[in-house]
Order: structure tokens, then sequence, then C-alpha cells
């Protein structure tokens, strides 16, 4: 348990940013879903257009420090391939 007024705080301000960043890694998530579900429907024009509204929350996942900028590269890199593999 923290003892010091400065690991107090620390443990508080830890516990605020899981909280916020459980929050965006749920939000992230949610819009992948999205972009699963049109895929595995079949629909092309629905699949781009959920893509296209997930890379910048993707991105933005990146610029906070939830996702590492590799991994939402090979996500964005997958999904985009198969969404594109669907018009053909």
């Amino acid at each position: 348990m923290a003892n010091t007024p400065q690991s107090k705080k620390r443990a508080r301000q830890s516990e605020a940013r899981y909280a916020v960043n459980k929050a965006r890694r749920s939000r992230i998530r949610t819009f992948l879903r999205k972009v699963e579900e049109a895929i595995a429907s079949g629909d092309q024009s629905a699949a781009a257009a959920a893509l296209k509204t997930a890379q910048p929350e993707l991105a933005r996942g990146v610029t906070k420090g939830v996702l590492h900028k590799n991994t939402v590269a090979r996500k964005m890199s997958r999904l985009s391939s198969r969404v594109k593999a669907l018009s053909v």
C-alpha cells in the first residue's frame, strides 16, 4: 500500500489513467468490430465506410499511447486488404 503522499498521488493518477485507457481501448474495439461485421456481411461499401471511421480511432490510440504504432499499422493494413478483396 502507498505510504508517502507522492506514492498516494501516483496511485490515484494510475487508477485514473487506467480508467481512461480502458475506455479508449473499448471504443477502438467497438470500431474494429463494426468493420469485421461489415466484412462478414459481404457489403463492400459498408465495410469501406466502417474502415474509414475506424482508422482515425486507431491512429488516436497510437498518439494516446494505448496501442503500439506497428500493431495499428498491421491492423489497418489487414483490414483494408480484406475490404478491398470484397470488391473482387
